[in-house]
């Protein structure tokens, strides 16, 4: 992994650790979708070498099982 990819996982992390600071009135399931949303993002990029459609993807394909998972 080159050193602007790592930059770039590591702003997406610490963008999803501040953005969960204002969550205190979400539901549980509005929570875990943006967890798995993030997650997924995340997961996305690293797989397909950044590219924004594996960043996309990822976050669709996260945030749709962290909805499902808290049912």
């Amino acid at each position: 992994m080159n050193t602007i990819h790592k930059l770039a996982v590591n702003a997406v992390i610490v963008s999803i650790l501040f953005d969960l600071g204002g969550c205190a009135g979400m539901s549980t399931q509005d929570k875990n979708t943006a967890i798995g949303a993030g997650v997924g993002a995340v997961g996305g990029s690293v797989m397909t070498g950044g590219s924004a459609a594996g960043t996309v993807g990822g976050a669709a394909v996260g945030g749709v099982i962290g909805h499902e998972i808290s049912k």
